[in-house]
């Protein structure tokens, strides 16, 4: 069953109880409150300083995120070269840059599957013993994480994203969140790279992402590049520390 089809069904009535609880809260979407600077521009310029949005972990949450220090997380994944830059701000501080924050990333290959997991219902391709496209950093003086991986793939049922889990120094849980990807890039990467073009274009929008429908103001990322050279992420997210 692919994951578009078990994400429509509400996870149909012949799972039990007790197997779908976990699965609906990891795709639902959290409530909270957003902030008018996540979006990536300058938080001086916005009248308000306020979380960003909250989302699921997903069903694919990286196990032991602690063991996976590391700036560069492509370890063998083939894909269009993505640096993805993201930079923390602190609503109790006037949104100055949080330095000091522990910041986990995580995201799908070229063909949509995830490490980590597999060979269920979810993702039949069995993962389970590498974790690539996973990392750690820690933010520095300017709030700023930097990362280099490939450009995401997509599957079923969800638009284009990067997982974000931020942390206090002291490893407290701050925010849970989602990066979403400007469509026309998305086009071009999912038509014309030789990794990605097979899949062709993703079968949900943004505004049709049950994540995004709703906040995609706040999530949606700044990408710059092309195919050639590769592409430069930048996001501003802002939590309550």
């Amino acid at each position: 069953m692919e994951r578009k089809e078990f994400l429509k069904k509400g996870f149909t009535a012949a799972l039990s109880m007790a197997a779908i609880t976990p699965m609906m809260k990891a795709c639902s979407k959290s409530v909270s409150d957003t902030n008018s600077s996540a979006s990536g521009s300058d938080s001086s310029d916005d009248d308000s300083c306020t979380v960003s949005p909250e989302e699921t972990a997903g069903p694919f949450p990286t196990h032991t995120p602690s063991s996976l220090v590391a700036s560069d997380i492509t370890s063998d994944r083939k894909g269009v070269p993505l640096v993805i830059k993201v930079t923390i701000n602190n609503s109790n501080a006037s949104c100055a840059a949080l330095a000091g924050a522990i910041v986990d990333i995580w995201h799908c290959d070229a063909d949509g599957n995830y490490s980590e997991y597999g060979g269920t219902q979810m993702q039949t391709t069995n993962y389970t013993s590498v974790h690539f496209l996973r990392g750690r950093q820690t933010t520095n003086a300017s709030g700023l994480v930097t990362f280099t991986s490939i450009f995401p793939g997509w599957y079923s049922g969800r638009a284009p994203h990067i997982h974000v889990h931020v942390y206090s120094a002291d490893g407290s849980s701050l925010l849970v969140t989602q990066i979403a990807f400007p469509t026309d890039v998305c086009n071009t990467v999912y038509t014309t790279a030789t990794t990605y073009y097979t899949k062709g274009k993703q079968d949900t929008s943004n505004t049709q992402d049950s994540v995004f429908a709703d906040s995609l103001e706040y999530e949606l990322a700044t990408v710059e590049g092309d195919i050639t050279n590769g592409y430069t992420l930048t996001h501003l997210i802002t939590v309550a520390a």
